[in-house]
């Protein structure tokens, strides 16, 4: 892919209109995200809104854009925790959200709504301001409700995925799996990464409950769905077994089980084969607030870019 995209965009000769430059950086922000290269998802992200503040005209021609790229670099400041410019950049669109342009057609006040929930969600999670988000879920499910004929799954799962994180963050692990069974009962086929790793939170969430003959059942029922849907690395393997094996252990044998986990993971995360899940499930950080018996920190979804 990435011969294909030096070859056949590469800028060159005569200079590069709005519409190739528009369509160069959203193929290189993709092409770096989908290699897990977020400094250059972040720099092609950049160059994709720059491009519409240097022809501030264009944004209402070309406003759905527009919001995709705002997007987008949101995306990319949430994986590099970069807090203050994903708080600028947010405070960015929430303006643009209440202007005629981010109005003039239900299309786009649906989209700019929808990047602009998963923005709000996700600068609590990177705060850990876990409850402060909270109240966003009742006007969300509202929204959801009413713009149910305008939305894909894809963006209604991210979203429910972000809620069960909030709850995860806050303890309200029954919450979490309401909103995860969503997702794993959603459409079938329809956002099948999500669905997989919506499983294997439902999964922890009912191991935090301490729904321990629940657990053999349930990773084995996970197990197969990862492995048919081809999304089993040995990252999900080595949580699965552990999870399937701590009902039979004492409280010293789970201790000493989750350090050795954690471990693992750890040596796993140099791996790019194996960095995957350890983006869609912030398992580490999980497992060091175990360790140390302090509050729990929350898993954090992936946002797949809208293209």
């Amino acid at each position: 892919i990435r011969d294909l995209l030096k070859k056949e965009i590469a800028p060159g000769d005569p200079p590069m209109g709005f519409y190739e430059q528009m369509y160069y950086c959203q193929s290189y922000c993709w092409y770096a995200f989908i290699i897990q290269d977020f400094p250059a998802y972040c720099r092609y992200a950049q160059k994709w809104v720059a491009l519409f503040d240097q022809e501030s005209h264009m944004i209402e021609v070309e406003t759905i854009h527009y919001i995709k790229g705002v997007y987008n670099l949101l995306g990319a400041y949430f994986y590099l925790f970069n807090y203050h410019k994903h708080d600028q950049l947010l405070e960015q669109l929430d303006a643009f959200s209440q202007t005629p342009v981010a109005n003039n057609s239900e299309n786009v006040r649906v989209q700019t709504f929808i990047y602009l929930y998963i923005g709000k969600i996700s600068k609590h999670l990177l705060e850990g301001t876990f409850e402060k988000g909270l109240p966003y879920v009742s006007y969300v499910e509202e929204k959801l409700e009413e713009y149910k004929i305008y939305l894909d799954d894809h963006q209604v799962f991210v979203l429910y995925y972000k809620i069960a994180s909030l709850y995860l963050g806050c303890l309200h692990y029954n919450q979490a799996i309401h909103y995860l069974n969503k997702i794993i009962h959603g459409k079938a086929g329809t956002r099948s990464d999500l669905q997989c790793y919506a499983r294997l939170l439902h999964l922890i969430a009912h191991y935090e409950l301490g729904h321990y003959e629940l657990l053999e059942h349930l990773s084995k029922s996970v197990y197969r769905q990862m492995r048919r849907m081809e999304f089993l690395t040995a990252t999900e393997g080595v949580i699965l077994n552990f999870l399937k094996a701590s009902f039979r252990m004492n409280a010293e044998e789970i201790e000493a089980g989750l350090k050795s986990l954690l471990q693992t993971l750890k040596q796993y995360s140099s791996n790019p084969l194996e960095t995957r899940s350890l983006i869609y499930l912030n398992i580490i950080s999980w497992l060091e607030s175990k360790c140390a018996s302090t509050r729990i920190v929350p898993f954090i979804p992936v946002e797949i870019p809208n293209r």
